[in-house]
């Protein structure tokens, strides 16, 4: 075993305010994708991309309940892994924590790849390579901060998001009560148009069921609030209220923005490859929407790219304190930030630089990659699920004493977990997703063959499976 050094420490330390987890949750329900991506994922579901959000808005909000309840039943439970060993397995926390972890470092390296490209936008003689490698030196010097700075980070660059979505939704109802005419289609703005052009569901129940294999990845780090939480101040009083919040925001930042982007202009007249949100402010008359929007998914993407970074550091130090990674990586400076985890995170991130360097055919490739790792966040959402159904079999006296019980705690789990395998389903029948999806389980074989060796290792060298969580329950009230 690797002795610690006189002074070192591996405890975090609770630094994120209510602001913060608030807007933590918020950033983390609010994907690029509906700034971007939304006007291809009407043109592929038409107005039935309501009820799509609404019930991955609701399915997400029991699942972050269920999480909400199981992290506040014993408050040594710092991140999905501990839950996950402590109630399913040992086994259990090691695939949920490193496959966590590589889910975050690809879609942050990902997120850092975009970055290049809406720079490029404003300036195109700008080469990739240097807001890359500008980008991954800010995020090394924001997560090697105490943790209050990651959240005041993401505190303002999600209530630009908010600001962006809450501009659109009030220039929408204007334009609405004005009575606008669309100069492109010719058409009055009316909510009739949600169900004028085809019916609320044109492409019939496979067009809506498809749509949710399209609509789910918006959600992609909704639980970073799980992973916030063990730095949060007060978490018994302010998780709560982040997760209650959840299903209110989806309601008004996906629908309500879907909503008047359609009644503005009818859906099946919209551009696919054209951003609502920009010809919908362009409508109104602000001719530097494109511009503007670009710069709310420029720090969009790099809100993104913090928290996967954050994310990844905090399951990286989990793992180590456990004996699945590097000891040292459990190490924490007087601050409490795991400076050894940030700096060998730091190594895969800072992989962005020479992706654009090599060019086009290795950025596809990248591209494959980050399909499969998005698939990978379906195993982290379902083990959640999966220990919330161990946690009311081995402590169902946790869950009547609760002051954050899981509504239907008996059937929710199951529910959330069906849903699951519905959206595995769906992503099976589309092309573009099947090959992905196809190609996961190596990752968890790959990860069987490693927990084997890790395994071994642990019990020859004396050290206990499960330490990190078998200490007295402070958390339950």
């Amino acid at each position: 075993m690797t002795t610690t050094a006189p002074g070192a420490h591996d405890e975090l330390q609770r630094g994120l305010s209510n602001r913060h987890l608030q807007l933590i949750a918020i950033g983390g329900a609010i994907g690029t994708g509906l700034f971007l991506g939304s006007g291809k994922v009407i043109s592929l579901t038409g107005p039935s991309v309501l009820f799509i959000y609404a019930v991955i808005g609701c399915m997400m909000f029991l699942l972050m309940r269920a999480l909400g309840e199981l992290l506040l039943s014993n408050l040594n439970y710092k991140t999905f892994g501990d839950i996950a060993k402590d109630l399913i397995g040992p086994w259990a926390g090691y695939f949920v924590s490193w496959t966590y972890w590589v889910t975050w470092v690809v879609i942050c390296v990902a997120d850092i790849i975009a970055i290049t490209s809406y720079v490029s936008y404003i300036n195109a003689s700008i080469p990739n390579w240097v807001p890359a490698a500008i980008t991954v030196a800010v995020l090394t010097i924001l997560n090697l901060q105490p943790v209050r700075f990651f959240g005041e980070f993401e505190f303002w660059f999600s209530l630009i998001k908010i600001v962006a979505i809450l501009a659109l939704i009030a220039t929408g109802v204007v334009l609405l009560v004005m009575g606008f005419e669309n100069p492109d289609t010719g058409t009055r703005a009316e909510l009739s148009h949600l169900w004028d052009h085809g019916g609320m569901f044109p492409f019939g129940a496979s067009g809506f069921l498809l749509g949710f294999q399209l609509g789910i990845f918006s959600f992609i780090g909704v639980e970073l609030v799980g992973t916030a939480a063990a730095e949060t101040k007060d978490p018994h009083r302010n998780l709560p209220r982040a997760i209650n919040s959840i299903v209110v925001r989806v309601l008004i930042f996906y629908i309500g923005a879907l909503t008047v982007i359609m009644a503005i202009t009818p859906w099946d007249k919209l551009d696919p490859d054209q951003s609502p949100f920009v010809t919908t402010f362009a409508y109104a008359g602000f001719g530097a929407a494109a511009f503007a929007i670009n710069i709310v998914v420029l720090t969009s993407a790099a809100s993104s790219a913090n928290s996967g970074f954050y994310s990844g550091t905090r399951m990286m130090h989990s793992l180590a304190r456990d004996g699945h990674a590097p000891q040292g990586f459990a190490l924490t400076d007087s601050r409490g930030v795991p400076r050894k985890a940030v700096f060998f995170s730091t190594v895969f991130v800072s992989s962005s630089v020479p992706i654009l360097l090599l060019g086009d055919s290795v950025i596809e490739a990248f591209t494959f990659v980050t399909s499969v790792a998005s698939t990978f966040i379906l195993f982290t959402w379902s083990m959640i699920a999966i220990s919330f159904i161990q946690y009311m079999r081995k402590h169902p006296e946790r869950h009547r004493t609760s002051a954050f019980r899981t509504p239907f705690a008996r059937i929710v789990p199951w529910i959330v977990l069906a849903f699951f395998a519905f959206i595995l389903v769906t992503l099976f029948l589309a092309d573009d997703t099947r090959l992905p999806l196809m190609f996961t389980p190596l990752w968890f074989i790959a990860l069987a063959v490693m927990w084997q060796a890790t395994k071994r290792k642990l019990i020859r060298d004396g050290r206990p499976l499960t330490a990190a969580v078998d200490l007295p329950d402070v958390g339950a009230h």
